[in-house]
Parts: structure tokens; sequence; C-alpha cells
């Protein structure tokens, strides 16, 4: 080429053609160059686009890892579906062990009082004054009376005008700091109550190695004092952000749930971390229902119980509770999807609330239900409810026969609604346990000491609350975990190896399977009736 036409040449047609012909010299057919010139004989971006836009692909040469990606998108919308089944049959869990402290304690109390008071006169010797059930009762209900004595003290309304008088940011930085010392207070608060109970109701005859009686009952009252002063900071919070002007605030808590997502979705999750945040979640959004039902009772009695005030309320209520259901869906979508989980995983931790339900109703069951539900999931009822006694007392005004009437009325509604309740939980947890094949497992019969000999792990195990003797007992495999694998058996000692004999005749005359609908058949509401 002439150095005159050189010049003119455009420096697109020179890119176009060097590109063209390295491309498809080196990187489709390597370093052949004689057989890129006779497929190719005129390289040039026409050309290139030409086959770019016509070449072709199979899908099918792949199938397998396009399989697994749709069932992933088919996992993330049935995520959903079994999220809201799991949370709101534990929903229902929560309400029943909450109503449970308004209706049945009290009436087991003054049953378990009038037990105590009318023991002398019938001149029973050699009996036990309560069951360790009752003493955990009558614990319980005088926590609730000197908590809420205590709770007279704590102005609510001073509360909440100092929370006001805060700026915006402050305000956002407490209640984060709220919700972190909410978990840290409830998965050591079951600890100090069981140590409570278990201090109270163990054999006398053994010698104390722990502290009496009454210093743990100091420390379970300043605990749920303290526990219920946190949550009515929490509502305090909340109201001020549902009062504000600007809503300013309440937009910033409710991002705050969106932060949620970013703290836990990047994150490897295994099967029972999932269900201990599942178990979390259920519990955060039942105190979230009540710290909203708390801010509706106080904004109503502040306008005298105004019925077009509520109207206005209702908007950011359900915002509230459609932010706290959308970030929990995304968050469990993701979730499972990163970490490779199926959405029947929520069936088998529904499955397992249903066992704690079933064994907890058992006639020689060894802790409460309240209590298995508190352990489970975190919630602890007695401290709420401390709260919203105090909130309900201080909003409305009980005088007169036709309020207290109206206030009787109310508690057996309360009464009807528990008892519904029980029943229908304990029909859906027995249809659950079936489906999961978990029904064996709460007939296991427990093996029993020979008479005469009393083996040291007695010392170690829980005494029945109806039966005034200690047995050794195997502790209740967990529901997530196979019913056919067998934990290692420590090897025997040669008082055992005697008693071999004597269990394998016991084989031949095991108890036929039950019906787990008969677990519950002389049960009401978690009252065994003999």
């Amino acid at each position: 080429m002439p150095k005159k036409h050189a010049k003119q040449a455009s420096p697109c047609f020179v890119f176009n053609y060097f590109f063209c012909q390295k491309y498809w010299a080196q990187n489709m057919w390597g370093s052949n160059a004689k057989c890129c010139h006779n497929v190719f004989p005129d390289p040039s971006l026409a050309r290139f686009l030409c086959a770019e836009l016509t070449r072709g692909y199979f899908l099918e040469h792949n199938e397998a890892k396009y399989t697994e990606r749709r069932e992933r998108v088919y996992t993330c919308m049935r995520i959903p579906r079994e999220l809201e089944k799991l949370m709101i049959f534990g929903f229902f869990l929560c309400l029943d062990a909450f109503l449970y402290v308004f209706t049945l304690l009290p009436l087991r109390v003054l049953l378990a009082l009038l037990h105590l008071f009318t023991l002398p006169c019938c001149g029973l010797r050699g009996s036990l004054l309560l069951q360790p059930a009752q003493v955990c009762d009558i614990l319980k209900g005088l926590i609730m009376v000197l908590c809420y004595s205590m709770m007279h003290y704590v102005d609510y309304s001073m509360m909440y005008h100092l929370i006001r008088g805060q700026s915006v940011i402050k305000l956002y930085i407490i209640y984060n700091m709220l919700e972190v010392a909410d978990r840290l207070f409830s998965s050591f608060g079951q600890d100090i109550l069981d140590a409570l109970y278990w201090t109270a109701t163990e054999p006398k005859e053994r010698k104390r190695d722990s502290i009496g009686v009454i210093p743990h009952f100091i420390m379970a009252v300043f605990y749920v004092f303290l526990h219920a002063i946190l949550i009515m900071v929490q509502a305090s919070t909340l109201n001020v952000a549902f009062n504000s002007h600007n809503k300013s605030l309440l937009t910033i808590m409710m991002s705050n749930n969106f932060v949620e997502i970013k703290g836990s979705v990047f994150k490897k999750f295994e099967k029972n971390n999932l269900f201990q945040m599942s178990n979390s979640d259920i519990k955060e959004r039942f105190t979230n229902y009540v710290l909203l039902l708390i801010v509706c009772l106080r904004n109503m009695e502040q306008f005298s119980w105004n019925p077009d005030h509520l109207w206005v309320l209702l908007p950011d209520v359900f915002m509230v509770i459609a932010s706290e259901i959308a970030v929990d869906i995304i968050k469990h979508a993701f979730i499972t999807k990163f970490n490779e989980i199926t959405a029947d995983v929520y069936s088998e931790y529904r499955a397992s609330l249903a066992f704690d339900l079933v064994s907890s109703r058992q006639k020689n069951a060894c802790t409460d239900y309240s209590d298995s539900v508190a352990r489970r999931m975190g919630f602890i009822p007695l401290p709420l409810a401390v709260l919203l006694i105090r909130v309900v007392m201080s909003s409305v005004n009980v005088q007169g026969a036709l309020s207290y009437s109206c206030l009787l009325l109310f508690y057996l509604g309360m009464v009807t609604l528990k008892v519904l309740n029980s029943i229908v939980l304990l029909g859906k947890s027995c249809v659950y346990v079936k489906r999961a094949n978990m029904e064996d497992k709460l007939f296991e019969r427990p093996s029993t000491a020979a008479p005469g000999k009393t083996p040291s792990r007695t010392r170690k195990t829980s005494r029945c609350t109806e039966e005034n003797i200690l047995m050794t007992s195997p502790p209740i495999p967990e529901p997530n975990s196979d019913p056919d694998t067998l934990t290692p058996s420590p090897p025997a000692t040669p008082e055992q190896k005697e008693e071999e004999g004597m269990e394998g005749t016991e084989l031949k005359h095991r108890t036929p399977k039950k019906d787990l609908l008969d677990v519950d058949r002389f049960t009401i509401c978690g009252n065994r009736i003999d």
C-alpha cells in the first residue's frame, strides 16, 4: 500500500482486520492460521457480529445444573408458605403459654393454697404437703404478685416523655441495645427460674451443695422485674415512634429489620442453627404483637377510647407487621438457597415443636408445658404478662358492679379461648408427630432400677411430679435425631449383668403400641385428672 493511501486508511478498518484475525486464529483455532483462513477467508467485523447473533447452544448438555437451579427457584417459592405454617403454629404455642399465665395459673395457685391450708385438718401423715408442680405454681404466683406491686413504682408516663425528649439517632441506638438485652435476658432468665424450681422441689434428704430457696427466689423476682422494665422501655420507644409527626423514627426502626438480613443471610447455617433462628423469629414476632397491643392501649387511653383514633393507628400497625413478615420471608428464602436446604425442613421443625407439646401432656411429664416452650423458643411469659397487667390496670378504670361483671365475662372468655386453643393445638400436634414417625419415642418405657438397689445415677435424674420415688430414665431423644441410631452405652457393671436376665423376660411382656390420641384423653389443658 502506498504511503499516501496508508495515511488515509481508517483506524477502524485496521483494528477490525488485526483483531478479527488474531481472535479467530489464536482463540478459536489455536496457532493453526491456515485452518482459520480456510474457514473464515474474509474475517471482518460484520462476519463476527453475524456469528455472534446466529450462534446457538444446547442447554440439555448440562441438564443436571439447570434442573438444580430450577429446583432452587421452586424452593424459594415454597418458603413463604412453609415458613408461615411454622410461624402460625409457633404463634399459637406462645399464645397458649401466655394465656396459661392469666387463666389457669391463678386457679392452680388457689387449689395449691387450699390444699396446703386444709391438709392439717385431714390428718394425713407421711405425705408431702405439696406436690412439686404445686410448689412451682405458688412460686410463679408469688413472683407475679411481687413484680406487679413493684411495677406500680414505675411511672409509664414519665418514662414516655423522657424517651420522647431524646434525638432520633439516640433512640435508634437505644432500641437496638434493648433488642440485644432482651435476647440476653431471655436466654438467662429461664435458667434462673429453673434453678428456683429445682431448688424448691429437690429431695430434702439430699445434702445441699447450693444456696437456699430464698436467695433463688430473690434472684427470680429481680430478674422478672428487670425484664418487665426492659420490655416497658421497648414499648415506650415504639409508642414514641408511632406518635412522631414525620414518622422518621418508625421508618428507621422498620429499616432495622432489613439490616438483619445482612447479618444472617451471608452466613453458613446448618439445620439446627436454622431451627434456632426460626424459634427466635417466632418469639420475636409474638413479642412484637404484644408490644403493638400495649401501644394501642396507651394511645386509646390518651384519646379517651375514641374509635376514630384507632383507624389512625391501624395503618402503622399493619406496616410494622408487614415489614416483619417480609423480612422473615426474604431472610429464610436466601438462607435456604445459599445453604442448599429444602423447604421440607420447616415441616420437621413443626413436628419437633409438636413433639414437645405432646410429651409435656403425658402423665409422667417432668416439665410444664409453658416452661418447655420457654426453653425451646426463648419465650418467657412472666415478664410480658406482668407488664400487660400493669398497662391494662392503668388504662382501664374498673368501678362498680357492671365493670366487675364485664371483667368476669372477659376472664371466662379468655379461659374459653385457652381451652379451645389447647384442644386444637393438641390435635394438630398429634397429626404432625404421626406424620414425622416420632410416635414411638413417646411410649418408650423408662428403665427402672431393681428392687432394693438404688444406683448412684438416680441422684442426677429428675423426680416425677406424681410419684414420690426416684427413678432413672434415659433422656428423651431429640426429635430431629434418627430413631434408628442408638447412643453408645457405658460398660455394664456386674450388678447390671445380673439384671439382664430379668430385663430379657420383660421384653416379651411389653405394653402394646398405644394410640397417640389417647395420651391426653384424661387431661384438660395440661392438668391430669386421675
